[in-house]
């Protein structure tokens, strides 16, 4: 055992130790860790001053209740997190979640994850996340309102444009953007940079609801090019049909690929001719359907219960964009029997460990989430940007801001994979230029 190993083993025993039911996070710190052997080996600087055990205990974690009156008059309680994990290299960034799932260990998962994928974007934002256990599925635009003012209530106490700048997430669109804004602008009177992913009437940016998705295409497309290859005529297998993989599909399809699938919690839709973006943003963004309707909609198209990742068809790229874990090690045996031979993900940890073990044995590349889907918080950054400038910025600007911002995320990670040998395992490279750039910030700020 060298000393970066036996370093890591205890970093985890203590995390074990203080929060063992925490299953998320700890995933998310065993990914993490199986990369950062090269980097500390090399750097020994950084065990001394034990920056992994600074960095994998959140700077701060706020949990509140969030009670609110639904329709019928009855009080109603849920809970309420922010995890602000590091602020090293910028104000605390990341997104909020509303999802029944939503409990300490997501957040902190997911906070973690965000700090090394706002690093890797080259802006100066730190990492942090929130949400609460409320499921705004079914629910009014009155009840949405009144939980939202409530848990902004609450929030809005530990954020601010120079301090932390939350954004949207699974369960957070316009709708509750606007609602938690209006509730900050009423407490504190109106900052345009408190929150991002705002309407494009109090300080929006354009392309921003794009982000995501076109970042991952753009991201999708450089590692393709890295390997002497490209997008046109390739067909690709998307999960989700939120935000994330309706402009996957929208990017996808402009840039001369063809998606055949898109799904939800309850099945997938298959379309040999190709998804049409514009029906499944009319059913879900507009309508707030299910994804099912869209077999309904369009002839060619026949809808499955399930998963897609147990469909199998022929095709060459995987987009998963709905949750973490969606594709464990027998769905990635599938997926590679299928013929794919490269993942991208646009959902946050949708591989499990067994499935990053069966894409390296099989030689599929993975483009790692907090690389591939690293758009939206860069459009978030630019948002606050535009903010403090108090301009705003064209489509086409903000968009080949982006391209660029992607291409950079690949090219740093292909770097750190050349400096550390790592080959094409641009997981473990995007985890050591994400980790770098936030182990140098904290090193030269001392302890604290």
């Amino acid at each position: 055992m060298t000393a970066a190993t036996d370093y890591l083993a205890r970093v985890r025993a203590e995390i074990a130790h203080r929060d063992p039911n925490q299953t998320e996070f700890l995933e998310a710190i065993d990914n993490f860790f199986k990369t950062l052997t090269p980097v500390l080996e090399a750097h020994p600087e950084y065990i001394d001053a034990n920056i992994v055990g600074r960095l994998t205990e959140p700077e701060r974690v706020i949990q509140f209740r969030v009670p609110w009156v639904d329709d019928e008059g009855n009080v109603r309680v849920n809970r309420g997190f922010r995890v602000q994990f590091s602020a090293a290299i910028g104000p605390y960034k990341g997104g909020l979640r509303l999802h029944p799932s939503v409990n300490l260990s997501i957040i902190k998962f997911l906070g973690f994850e965000q700090t090394f994928k706002n690093s890797l974007t080259g802006l100066p934002i730190g990492g942090g996340k929130g949400g609460s256990d409320f499921d705004p599925k079914g629910k009014s635009d009155n009840e949405v309102m009144r939980f939202a003012q409530s848990f902004m209530t609450e929030l809005q106490k530990y954020i601010g444009p120079d301090l932390d700048v939350p954004a949207g997430d699974i369960g957070v669109g316009g709708r509750e953007i606007g609602y938690l804004f209006g509730q900050y602008r009423r407490l504190n009177g109106y900052q345009a940079g408190i929150l991002t992913g705002k309407g494009l009437s109090y300080g929006g940016s354009l392309a921003r609801t794009e982000a995501t998705g076109f970042g991952l295409l753009y991201y999708t497309k450089a590692l393709l090019e890295a390997q002497g290859s490209d997008l046109k005529g390739k067909t690709i297998k998307v999960s989700g049909a939120g935000n994330v993989a309706i402009y996957a599909i929208q990017k996808a399809t402009a840039l001369g690929a063809k998606v055949v699938t898109a799904s939800d919690s309850n099945g997938y839709v298959y379309d040999p001719n190709g998804i049409d973006f514009k029906v499944v943003q009319q059913i879900k963004e507009v309508e707030r359907g299910r994804i099912k309707e869209y077999a309904q909609r369009v002839e060619t198209a026949t809808y499955h219960e399930g998963s897609v990742w147990d469909f199998d068809v022929d095709y060459d790229i995987a987009l998963p964009c709905a949750t973490q874990n969606e594709i464990d090690g027998g769905r990635a045996a599938r997926l590679a029997q299928n013929g794919a031979k490269v993942v991208a993900c646009g959902a946050n940890m949708p591989c499990t460990p067994e499935a990053v073990e069966v894409f390296k044995k099989q030689n599929v590349l993975l483009g790692p989430a907090k690389a591939a889907n690293a758009g939206g918080v860069a459009v978030s950054a630019l948002e606050m940007s535009q903010n403090s400038e108090r301009l705003s910025w064209t489509f086409e600007e903000v968009d080949d801001r982006l391209k660029d911002i992607m291409k950079n995320i690949f090219d740093e990670s292909a770097a750190a994979a050349k400096e550390y040998d790592l080959g094409t395992d641009y997981l473990a490279a995007a985890n050591i230029a994400g980790f770098t750039k936030v182990a140098d910030a904290m090193m030269a700020q001392g302890v604290i």
